[in-house]
């Protein structure tokens, strides 16, 4: 766990408490809200004439509810560890890191249909900026340099970005399978590489959010599922992007994967990023209890 004084960490086990009770007891309402919205609007486009779009409605009313319970049980858990946090308990950072993610990841991938589907104020963005309240807060809070908080400020949130993207890239991959035309065969390359690059994404998507907390203390493993992840996406979202020329999605998703890389493969960052002294210094102990 990062160096926190005694006070910042009062301030970050109530920060914990009070984000924990909005994304438990006000995230959901604002996700059932959305949900109706954008279903409405859905099937009004639907029913004007574009049954292409049918699969959206099963796939939201999936997965907003399964992101609604990941984010309550996430809010519990803050909660509920908020005494640890206070305490200093190593384990704790890390897992409060995760878990401020969940909001700012869901809060994102909701938001981008809404805005599709809907008018006026995007709600889901509220859900967001819970979650990145204490993902940002517990970042700056703790002490250290201030190259090293933008190197994590940087890294992190990059990463969180991705994430969305990558699990968003996935959903729209699964929305167009269904109702492509032939189904369930496949026509020609293009269509069962939208299918590949939608279940890449999120395979890569599952390696990023793992890397968050790992990053967060500094750990070497977390950088390497992240770069993994990364280069990953990289992989297949910039052939496809030449395949797929209708939409800009696989574009988004080069550069904000370019930017996990800037904020992980620099060396300027990179040795910011990475607490190798601390990890070295665990491994020679966890060593020597072993022998």
């Amino acid at each position: 766990m990062p160096e926190i004084t005694a006070k910042n960490r009062r301030i970050m086990s109530w920060i914990a408490i009070v984000i924990g009770l909005l994304m438990a007891a006000v995230v959901p309402f604002i996700v059932q809200t959305s949900l109706e919205r954008v279903l409405r609007g859905l099937i009004a486009h639907v029913e004007a004439g574009n049954p292409a779009f049918a699969s959206g409605i099963k796939l939201f009313d999936l997965f907003y509810p399964v992101w609604r319970a990941l984010i309550f049980v996430a809010g519990v858990a803050l909660i509920v560890i908020s005494r640890e946090i206070k305490k200093g308990e190593v384990w704790s950072y890390p897992l409060s890191m995760a878990l401020f993610a969940l909001p700012g990841i869901g809060g994102m991938f909701m938001f981008l249909p809404y805005v599709s589907w809907v008018d006026g104020f995007p709600l889901p963005m509220i859900i967001s900026l819970i979650g990145l309240a204490g993902f940002w807060s517990f970042i700056l809070l703790p002490q250290g340099e201030k190259a090293e908080k933008l190197a994590r400020f940087g890294a992190l949130t990059f990463i969180g970005m991705l994430t969305t993207h990558a699990f968003t890239i996935g959903v729209g991959a699964q929305r167009t399978m269904m109702t492509r035309p032939g189904y369930p065969l496949y026509q020609d390359f293009t269509w069962w590489l939208f299918n590949w690059v939608g279940e890449v994404n999120w395979a890569a998507a599952v390696l990023l959010f793992l890397s968050i907390p790992l990053l967060a203390v500094g750990r070497r493993r977390g950088w390497w599922l992240a770069v993994i992840g990364t280069v990953a996406i990289l992989a297949i979202d910039i052939p496809t992007q030449f395949f797929r020329t209708k939409t800009l999605d696989y574009l988004y998703g080069a550069l904000l994967g370019a930017g996990v890389l800037v904020f992980t493969i620099v060396p300027y960052f990179k040795q910011r990023l990475l607490n190798e002294a601390r990890e070295e210094t665990e491994q020679a102990s966890l060593a020597g209890a072993m022998d």
